[in-house]
């Protein structure tokens, strides 16, 4: 089976993560304090910032395509609404697999806790607002 998926769902929640992203490490918001507790220097030249942007741009867009496949089959393997099934797969994916593993990298390398909450709670807030998208907008034909 091959999941449906609505791609501009997908575009407009990679375009959401990026706005989302943009505002999160603004340094008013928590820019100067994610560089401080991570170590991040602000990037010398022009390339040197743009790599980080067009990487995460496509890790975005990854991750708006898979939680799109995952959302599609959790709805038909569990049925209830596609909105429902949106949030609670988003929710779930972010707890098992990102905020575990950023906790458990974190923890090894000896990461400030708060560095963790702060990487963790934009992580969440960029899936939650990506399984709105996706869930308000199920692929034609589906629901």
């Amino acid at each position: 089976m091959i999941p449906e998926i609505n791609y501009w769902a997908v575009l407009v929640a990679t375009v959401a993560a990026m706005v989302i992203g943009s505002v999160w490490y603004m340094p008013k918001v928590f820019g100067e304090r994610w560089k401080k507790l991570a170590g991040v220097r602000d990037p010398a030249t022009f390339t040197e910032a743009m790599l980080p942007l067009m990487v995460s741009t496509a890790l975005a867009f990854l991750l708006a395509w898979v939680l799109a496949g995952s959302v599609a089959i959790a709805w038909h393997f569990y049925g209830g609404g596609y909105f429902s099934s949106a949030i609670v797969t988003g929710l779930t994916l972010w707890a098992g697999f990102t905020a575990g593993r950023f906790i458990t990298h974190d923890v090894f390398e000896g990461r400030p806790s708060q560095l963790t909450i702060l990487n963790i709670s934009h992580e969440l807030v960029l899936v939650v607002v990506m399984s709105v998208i996706i869930g308000v907008w199920p692929p034609a034909g589906t629901v």
